[in-house]
């Protein structure tokens, strides 16, 4: 990529951020010196999303190995030969023993041999053309939010990350972990109203009687969920015209 580029990490201890400072600060000092160049080099902080399991990682992988791909800087039958990409290192007998061969192929049943590679790209190539797969496989989405894997367990981790202050992450990381957090908060006030969020997505704009809605937003904003997501997510027009109604609703509820 021109200003950036992606990583799969794996950490022993939690200290992604003090290893990326140093290796981002290190490489572009050098890029600066080697090229007489000054600024910042990268398009801006690092972006970390955590990964579930294995079956996600692998999903990243792909996706990885098929950016240069999918930004048309090389043809899908070269994605071996791309000099910037740790596919290319992964085939060389020389390997860096920071590379987990185990983790890119076993989930395809592969075996960290030539053949095991041959197959590899043989997948990735199929995979580069397949626009329909890749839509499936949510690469479109992999790049953004906070965390890749099932809702499932996001809405796990964002409960057990409930008291994780924000502080130090980036905007976007920051704004993805409060939307789900907002979200277990929906889940909990709709189900306690014997609903879904299947039903709640296909709701019409909000109709004069319907209170459970009002009183799921009330309930949501006594937990400091903003207007306008409330407004979005119960089908309420505009966030001022929720405001309205839930003054009206509190000054009936507490006459």
């Amino acid at each position: 990529m021109s200003n950036h580029y992606h990583l799969a990490l794996e950490t022993p201890i939690p200290n992604l951020s003090d290893g990326m400072h140093r290796l981002q600060s290190t490489f572009a000092t050098r890029f600066n010196r080697f090229r007489d160049e000054r600024g910042h080099l990268f398009q801006g902080r690092f972006h970390a999303l955590r990964i579930e399991n294995t079956s996600a990682l692998a999903r990243v992988v792909d996706y990885i190995h098929l950016n240069p791909v999918r930004a048309k800087i090389t043809d899908p039958e070269k994605v071996a030969e791309y000099r910037w990409s740790s596919l290319r290192s992964f085939i060389t007998p020389d390997r860096n023993t920071g590379l987990a061969a185990g983790l890119v192929l076993g989930k395809w049943g592969l075996t960290d041999t030539p053949q095991g590679w041959d197959d590899y790209c043989a997948r990735l190539i199929s995979l580069a053309v397949d626009e329909a797969e890749q839509k499936r496989l949510g690469f479109d989405q992999l790049s953004k939010g906070w965390a890749i894997g099932t809702d499932g367990w996001k809405k796990t981790l964002a409960k057990e990350l409930k008291q994780t202050s924000l502080v130090g992450l980036a905007q976007s990381d920051a704004k993805a972990m409060r939307e789900a957090r907002w979200l277990d908060v929906l889940t909990g006030a709709i189900s306690a109203k014997g609903k879904n969020l299947q039903e709640i997505a296909q709701l019409a704009p909000y109709a004069k009687g319907e209170e459970w809605r009002l009183e799921i937003a009330a309930n949501l904003r006594s937990q400091g969920v903003p207007y306008a997501w409330i407004a979005k997510h119960l089908g309420f027009s505009k966030p001022n015209s929720l405001k309205v109604k839930l003054f009206r609703f509190h000054k009936i509820v507490s006459m």
